[in-house]
């Protein structure tokens, strides 16, 4: 196992991402579409949040009852990405290494870290690239 390995050699660098004005329905459609579970929220280049799968599942009725779709929709509709994103998430930079990034999804219980270099977004890292990481070493 390489000790220094930078995180960027396992982030996922095509990061799809919505800003902060867009609407709940784009990050739905690209949760949908990518199957991906975090969706980091820019403002410009900026990020100023990240939005999960889990906060979109947390809106919405139709998976517990039948026929609420309507009501998913309602909320949707009242509902802004900045009122539902985790605002000024944690970001790490690219050059740290697998293992402090390890260290920060474990004790900080984070799933998911957008990652920057100069202040800009270059990519995403989750626990399942770390982990998907540590089984290629054995």
């Amino acid at each position: 196992m390489k000790r220094r390995e930078p995180i960027s050699h396992i982030m996922t660098k095509n990061v799809a991402t919505v800003q902060v004005s867009d609407d709940l329905h784009d990050v739905i459609d690209l949760v949908k579409k990518n199957h991906i579970r975090h969706v980091p929220v820019l403002e410009g280049h900026d990020v100023v949040g990240i939005i999960s799968s889990t906060d979109i599942n947390r809106l919405t009725f139709s998976s517990l009852f039948e026929n609420q779709e309507g009501a998913d929709e309602a909320i949707l509709e009242m509902l802004s990405i900045s009122q539902v994103m985790t605002q000024k998430p944690r970001t790490v930079e690219a050059a740290l290494s697998i293992k402090e990034v390890a260290e920060i999804l474990a004790s900080e219980e984070y799933h998911a870290l957008p990652v920057i270099e100069n202040g800009q977004l270059v990519g995403i890292v989750t626990t399942t690239d770390v982990i998907k990481y540590l089984l290629e070493q054995y």
